[in-house]
């Protein structure tokens, strides 16, 4: 099936061709571009100049369809997708006189994250160090959709797809220039909170219910759930460099170069604790049913009191 079709009947279109008013434009895959002319009007319907209006001479939306076609190997996966060439365009607008290289774009409908393809692209070009934040509801794709059948049920799915593909492109096509630029991304949906109510509604319990909640951390959540909540309500940057260590047999979390240590496994020891307050972390965060004992509970602030009583702690 043709990619194209006529939109003017022959005769019409040979008449703005002798007009001027068609431009044809060579494509690097050897193709043509054609394009008819837009003119300023006055309220009469005649032409106000025999110019033609050129406000951005590009790039126009049919770019879109093929930066997604080159993305996914010629499937159309997505449609009406916006010229990733057009938002690289508008990031990068002077300001004062100045471009700015490290600010955070934010799109609230970002589809096929379009915005982040645009934003890894003008980093790589500049060496700039903007960030993006893509928001989309999961919308189904159709049953029957190329998209499906490629695997992508959701919206989401693709866009998660694109930046990943968009990523390796880049570093495989600008392998020597792009060595430090950063493509990872991180992927998080909206869910309920990791507490069970006892956590926030502690007086609607009598001991009866008390008893079957000893832990008050809902049972499907991980320890990276855990840690991106309290990231959220530490105001902690959740682009912050995570790594997981080990400290005295306990998987850790260090957030930020050490600002964050978060423990979330059970049976924390003694020696578990000292070993994060000896880092001296400006945030300490415990799982409280994940202390080993009475005692190690009992001895928790007297341990960082010890080693670094400046430290903020946290029991989950």
């Amino acid at each position: 099936m043709p990619r194209k079709q006529w939109v003017w009947s022959k005769d019409k279109l040979q008449a703005a061709i002798d007009k001027g008013e068609v431009e044809f434009s060579l494509q690097k895959d050897g193709t043509y571009s054609v394009r008819s002319k837009s003119y300023l009007y006055d309220e009469e319907g005649n032409i106000r100049r025999g110019k033609p209006l050129s406000i951005m001479n590009g790039p126009f939306n049919q770019e879109g369809t093929k930066d997604i076609r080159e993305l996914f190997d010629g499937k159309d996966v997505f449609d009406f997708t916006k010229p990733a060439a057009l938002k690289k365009k508008l990031f990068s607008l002077q300001v004062n006189d100045t471009i700015d290289k490290d600010f955070i774009v934010m799109d609230f409908f970002s589809g096929s994250a379009t915005t982040a393809q645009a934003v890894m692209q003008l980093n790589a070009e500049d060496r700039g160090h903007r960030k993006f934040i893509m928001v989309q509801l999961p919308e189904t794709a159709a049953e029957n959709s190329i998209a499906n059948k490629m695997g992508f049920h959701n919206i989401c799915e693709i866009g998660e797809e694109r930046i990943r593909r968009v990523g390796k492109k880049i570093k495989k096509d600008s392998s020597l220039t792009t060595e430090d630029l950063d493509v990872g991304f991180r992927v998080f949906k909206v869910d309920s909170t990791n507490m069970k109510e006892v956590y926030y509604k502690p007086s609607e319990y009598g001991q009866m219910n008390l008893d079957s909640l000893m832990n008050n951390i809902k049972e499907d959540r991980t320890p990276e759930d855990l840690l991106i909540q309290v990231m959220l309500d530490l105001g902690v940057l959740l682009s912050s460099k995570i790594e997981e260590k080990t400290i005295a047999g306990k998987s850790v979390f260090s957030v930020a170069d050490g600002y964050l240590i978060a423990c979330f496994d059970k049976d924390i020891t003694g020696e578990t604790v000292k070993g994060i307050a000896q880092r001296q972390p400006f945030y300490a965060v415990f799982r409280d049913s994940g202390m080993a004992s009475d005692s190690v509970a009992a001895n928790f602030e007297q341990i960082f009191e010890t080693y670094s009583p400046n430290t903020i702690r946290k029991v989950l």
